[in-house]
């Protein structure tokens, strides 16, 4: 069975805090690849600060070179909001009999409940959440009736439902705040070490943060 991870975000930009976790959750979860998955309009945040393309440029030049790693632009091609149950659906149907694993933060699995039609992209994946060293989760507040009955404590116990479940994956995180890049970059500070080299050459050669 060919396994898909799920990696969106608006990527604004993208960052070692997505890029390390992401590396780390393919090899744990053997999977056959990794869809990065930039938003166009996102339903909970404040609009991107850089362009569509740019964020996708930054993706494209991020992740060139590592196998299993994809660029998807589906979201960034539709109009209207960026649902992630649309593209799970759309995921879905153009890849028949293939594993879907949305990979999520914590701050966006603690707004699950909120999302649009959470019920829904259950039957369409299963959830992977990924967490520091140490963190205990919280079972107080609407998300936790959606997992209920869902949670898996094993990699390996994914195989054994094709959808639905829940799995808590430790890894490395590291404490990088994209707006933080962009306040520096905007500033033109440095911020090597941060984001790839390629994406720091980037960010200057397209000023995308210089009005910031």
């Amino acid at each position: 069975m060919t396994r898909i991870g799920f990696f969106g975000g608006t990527f604004d930009p993208i960052h070692f805090g997505h890029l390390r976790p992401a590396l780390e959750l393919r090899d744990v979860l053997g999977l056959d690849e990794v869809l990065f998955v930039p938003c166009r309009v996102p339903p909970h945040r404040v609009h991107p600060r850089a362009s569509p393309e740019v964020r996708a440029g930054m993706v494209e030049r991020a992740i060139a070179g590592v196998p299993g790693f994809t660029l998807d632009r589906r979201e960034l091609d539709r109009d209207g909001p960026s649902f992630t149950v649309d593209s799970l659906a759309d995921l879905h149907d153009e890849r028949p009999g293939a594993q879907l694993l949305l990979l999520l933060g914590m701050d966006a699995f603690l707004g699950l409940g909120g999302w649009h039609r959470p019920e829904r992209v259950f039957e369409l994946a299963h959830l992977v959440v990924t967490h520091r060293p140490g963190w205990k989760r919280d079972e107080q507040g609407g998300r936790e009736a959606l997992i209920h009955g869902r949670i898996c404590r094993r990699p390996e116990e994914l195989a054994a439902e094709p959808v639905g479940k829940v799995l808590f994956v430790e890894v490395t995180q590291l404490e990088i705040s994209a707006t933080a890049v962009r306040v520096s970059a905007a500033a033109n500070g440095d911020v090597r070490y941060l984001v790839p080299e390629v994406v720091r050459e980037f960010i200057e050669e397209t000023g995308c943060y210089q009005n910031d």
